[in-house]
């Protein structure tokens, strides 16, 4: 793996309405070979200087990824050619916990982003990650004084070996499907967080990813483990420069929610339209424990993304709320999947999507409750915009219940917008531009609330950006 910088000027522009599709010249202080074999996974963990352990753990999980077929459900995945990807990018020698240190054209396309912006306002720590590595990642001094560990994932399999090891794979292991394999294969980057037992996070963690190079795969590992009675809410954003060629994001994420524990984690995805966003996320959750997923999908070619909760001792309670937004050229294939292990336990699912310009979005979830999982309780309700004739939505949900006393509740709806709704605005004053908008804002409005104020309204904002064009 050559340690030497590479710097390759290029010539893409953002796509029209995608303000995050400008490309940075390519940075590359370590880069791996185009496509996937042995040699570059050894190759990357020598060059990591990993554990044997770990080695170990990716050429088996790489034996796993050879053998899981495509997934036959979801998406068309045949334009992805994994030969065709750079699966390691390096663009800086070391982390850094200063954004001042940070290399200044990496520095200023997290500028332009707001990434620095926002932890200065209302974070309590911040990670920024540039396509295979992390570049920065810092966390309040008080809170690492309460025994917080917040690190990049690399970092923290250095630092923290044995924690690391003993959460490593457990909740989403390498056989779970083939993109996991792949993840667990050659996975760098990532977020690690511990919180001990009855500490309190109250302002938000957050990473933020970005994809620059060109054919570029990003596999960051997130590990996330919540100790009796803590509470913290991690966030995270995602986006990439608008090139003509497919890049790919195989991301997974790790949550153990333990014993009164409570985790929220929410997520703004806004990718450009030549990523194909497959990620794997899943949580643990103990007794009187609680799961928050809020997960935003905009942008990518593709999504396939489906939070879940296994729900695995009594009184633990998993939700997800779930946002996809399919455009033209655009398929969202998201929703979100409970599974009820232990007695009195409780969930709930709500998921909006809208689809327009020729885009479609699907809803696929899960509910499952074994037969032990007596008197659980779950609630799904999914309901689908879809803006004109060209576009088209999809309901997938599947409930496997095996108990015989428990409470599953299930509600779906298909609408358009109605004309007596744009004639009620219209005579309020409203153009019908403004008024199509008002009504998407307020269909959407269940799970924009539940982000932090700064959040909802840069989401807002990008919905916008997004539609433009489509709502009038």
């Amino acid at each position: 793996m050559p340690n030497s910088p590479q710097s390759k000027p290029t010539t893409f522009s953002p796509s029209a309405g995608y303000a995050a599709g400008f490309a940075m010249p390519e940075r590359a202080h370590a880069k791996s070979p185009k496509g996937l074999t042995r040699e570059v996974i050894e190759s990357l963990s020598a060059y990591k200087q990993e554990p044997a352990w770990m080695l170990t753990a990716r050429l088996n999980a790489f034996e796993i990824f050879k053998q899981k077929p495509l997934p036959a459900w979801g998406g068309d995945l045949s334009k992805i050619d994994f030969n065709d990807l750079y699966y390691y990018v390096r663009p800086d020698e070391r982390v850094q916990q200063n954004w001042d240190d940070v290399p200044a054209d990496i520095k200023e396309t997290f500028d332009r982003l707001g990434v620095p912006e926002a932890e200065k306002q209302f974070l309590s720590g911040s990670g920024a990650q540039y396509d295979s590595e992390a570049v920065y990642h810092n966390i309040q001094k008080h809170l690492t004084d309460k025994g917080i560990i917040f690190l990049d994932t690399d970092s923290a399999l250095k630092k923290y070996p044995e924690l690391f090891k003993e959460y490593f794979v457990t909740v989403v292991p390498p056989a779970d499907n083939k993109f996991s394999a792949l993840n667990s294969a050659v996975w760098s980057g990532g977020s690690f967080l511990y919180i001990p037992k009855g500490v309190r996070v109250d302002l938000p963690l957050q990473a933020y990813f970005r994809i620059n190079t060109e054919r570029m795969g990003q596999f960051e590992r997130t590990l996330i483990i919540a100790d009796e009675g803590s509470y913290a809410h991690y966030t995270e954003g995602c986006t990439a420069p608008a090139y003509t060629t497919n890049s790919l994001h195989s991301a997974v994420v790790e949550i153990v929610v333990r014993r009164g524990a409570r985790v929220r984690y929410t997520t703004i995805q806004n990718w450009s339209k030549n990523v194909y966003n497959l990620v794997t996320k899943r949580a643990h959750v103990y007794a009187d424990g609680l799961m928050e997923w809020v997960d935003g999908n905009l942008g990518s070619a593709l999504t396939m993304k489906y939070p879940s909760a296994v729900l695995l001792e009594s009184g633990a309670r998993g939700t997800v709320l779930s946002l996809a937004m399919a455009g033209d050229g655009q398929h969202q294939d998201s929703g979100g999947k409970i599974i009820h292990v232990a007695p009195h336990t409780s969930s709930m699912i709500i998921s909006k999507s809208i689809s327009y310009g020729g885009g479609r979005a699907s809803y696929r979830g899960l509910v499952k409750v074994t037969p032990k999982a007596e008197h659980a309780r779950c609630f799904v309700s999914c309901d689908a915009l879809i803006l004109d004739t060209a576009s088209r939505a999809d309901t997938y949900p599947t409930m496997d219940i095996r108990a015989r006393d428990c409470d599953i509740s299930h509600e779906a709806s298909v609408s358009k917008i109605g004309e007596e709704q744009l004639f009620y605005l219209q005579s309020r004053g409203l153009d019908e531009a403004n008024a199509r908008s008002l009504i998407v804002n307020g269909f959407l409005e269940p799970i924009v609330k539940e982000l932090p104020m700064e959040y909802a309204v840069e989401l807002n904002r990008l919905i916008q950006l997004e539609m433009q064009g489509a709502v009038g």
